[in-house]
């Protein structure tokens, strides 16, 4: 850590004209990744026991009064939230060039970690918007019932719609109540007391202005990417996590922890809440990139992080497709699967390009189909038989009972899907395999399993990344530690 200038993040913390002077901040930032990078994750009160009781933490406070917890969290949210990136990319570039890190293999593997939230305070978008519809219906007819009831004796009509505005609603109240002079303070409330017809509409008219806010609110927080949040903590996404100690199955408010691994040391960690690594990749490299001032050449990932989308992203980026699809396993490994003649995949072809079943007939192009949620524009084409009638392989080849069999076929993918088994059934494909499991998940076992992180203490997307970002500090400093260890007892 003496060969990092970490002066410029703290060079506005000097001290203060009244009150005790302030602790030395390289001092507390030195303590607080030496107890990370001795126990993995650390809370505020162990480092300062450890502060006033273990004989090495002494030495990094170079006589300096041993800090309070307090002093150490108020460090960390205040100084550490807007630079410890900057610090772990610094740690990063004095280890990797001491250790001669290669950056061209990258590791890539994600973990789903619960949040700190509450497990039954979830929203769901999908309901709030089935919700808001049902809400539509009930003000149009409470609009029909204002019209007919007291409206039309003053000449005025309010105009109903499909779906309505809250500032649309708004104003309906607006002029509702200077259209019959309303008095809000006559309303009546309580036992033994009649609400007039013109409070019940306006309460009601209120109540669904202040519903449609609520559910417009839910909405914008999740946004268009996720379809859930926990209202403790509204980054949070509900996902399955792998330990469910609920035993149920249950969705838990969690992020999906991120992260690329480089000769063993992690370069590059990111908080995404998807419940999906497919749309965690191009963020994830596009922090590695703004990081190194490159993209990997080998992006080694499994099978959750390959799509059309990404291999597209590689091929723009000059990266080697070496991520799993989904059904990697089944082609290179079931024979049955693969060499299945009825897959439209292995149907031959006449001498006009035709594709021909098992029996002979035909199959006719049909029309293209957009693939929903691409970015590049995908397509299928989809393509039907001409005939399935007294077919002898109906049975195996056409799961439906009636009409005829339609299939669907994207050239495009199925040449990147043979070019990913390509380059991954080599020997460099396969030594890239075994060192991911090796380096990536190892990384998350290290991290989840044998120094026991497996729940967030902080709340919000900033903090985590803060959280998950000091224990990526203090994992490749320990690795560095064992490495220099390690090469005096070899030699």
């Amino acid at each position: 850590m003496d060969h990092i200038d970490l002066s410029k993040y703290f060079v506005g913390a000097k001290g203060h004209r009244t009150g005790r002077p302030r602790c030395d901040a390289v001092k507390l930032l030195k303590v607080i990744l030496f107890a990370f990078m001795e126990n993995g994750f650390c809370s505020l009160r162990d480092i300062e026991k450890y502060c006033r009781t273990d004989i090495r933490y002494m030495y990094l406070l170079d006589d300096m009064k041993a800090p309070s917890f307090a002093t150490f969290g108020n460090f960390i949210r205040n100084e550490l939230t807007t630079s410890i990136e900057q610090i772990f990319i610094d740690i990063n570039k004095y280890i990797f060039d001491k250790d001669s890190v290669d950056l061209e293999h990258a590791y890539i593997d994600g973990t789903k970690i619960e949040a700190n939230a509450n497990k039954y305070t979830w929203v769901w978008k999908k309901s709030c918007i089935r919700n808001r519809d049902k809400m539509f219906v009930g003000i149009t007819e409470l609009i029909d019932a204002m019209n007919k009831e007291v409206l039309y004796m003053l000449g005025v009509k309010f105009d109903t719609r499909e779906e309505y505005a809250i500032e649309y609603l708004e104003s309906l109240l607006e002029a509702y109540e200077r259209v019959v002079n309303l008095d809000k303070n006559t309303f009546v409330y309580g036992c033994g007391h009649r609400k007039s017809i013109f409070q019940k509409q306006y309460e009601m008219m209120e109540n669904y202005c202040e519903r449609l806010k609520k559910y417009a609110r839910h909405i914008e927080i999740c946004g268009e990417s996720r379809n859930s949040y926990s209202k403790t903590d509204h980054d949070a996404t509900f996902m399955r996590v792998k330990r469910d100690y609920m035993g149920n199955d249950q969705l838990l408010p969690a992020y999906n922890m991120q992260a690329a691994i480089c000769d063993e040391y992690i370069a590059v960690i990111d908080a995404r809440p998807y419940a999906s690594d497919m749309e965690c990749f191009i963020p994830l490299m596009e922090k590695f990139n703004n990081t190194y001032g490159h993209y990997p050449r080998y992006p080694v990932a499994d099978a959750g992080y390959g799509s059309y989308n990404n291999y597209l992203y590689c091929e723009e980026h000059g990266m080697e497709k070496y991520m799993k699809f989904t059904m990697f396993d089944k082609e290179t490994k079931d024979s049955r699967y693969h060499n299945n003649p009825y897959r439209i995949d292995n149907f031959k072809k006449d001498e006009d390009g035709n594709l021909i079943c098992p029996n002979g007939k035909k199959f006719l192009y049909k029309y293209d189909k957009h693939v929903r949620g691409n970015k590049y524009g995908r397509t299928e084409e989809i393509y039907e038989c001409e005939d399935c009638s007294d077919c002898p392989y109906k049975g195996e080849c056409c799961k439906r009972t009636n009409g005829n069999r339609t299939a669907r076929l994207n050239r495009e993918l199925t040449a990147i899907h043979h070019e990913v088994i390509d380059n991954l059934e080599s020997i460099h494909g396969a030594l890239l395999r075994m060192n991911r499991s090796i380096q990536a998940e190892g990384t998350f076992a290290v991290i989840k399993w044998d120094r026991t992180y497996k729940r967030l203490f902080r709340r919000g997307r900033k903090a985590v990344i803060l959280e998950f970002t000091l224990i990526s500090c203090g994992f490749n400093l320990y690795k560095y530690h064992n490495k220099i260890n390690r090469q005096p007892r070899a030699a």
